[in-house]
């Protein structure tokens, strides 16, 4: 391989690099949002459930119907 063709892929490896990096951020600012997001949808049903209730339902709580 000449000098040529190494610049040219180390330049060509760059551009992917680049481009992979501002992938992974743009992916890291979504998933950011939508934690925030879902946060928000799970203290919304909480307060939900604590106003209909009276209480929080746990996980491995039966329903009022058992």
């Amino acid at each position: 391989m000449d000098i040529t063709s190494l610049e040219e892929q180390i330049a060509h490896l760059s551009r992917i690099t680049d481009d992979l990096s501002d992938t992974v951020a743009a992916q890291a600012r979504e998933i950011d949002r939508l934690t925030a997001r879902v946060e928000m949808l799970m203290m919304r049903e909480a307060q939900r459930e604590s106003e209909g209730t009276g209480g929080m339902v746990l996980g491995d709580e039966r329903p009022p119907h058992y």
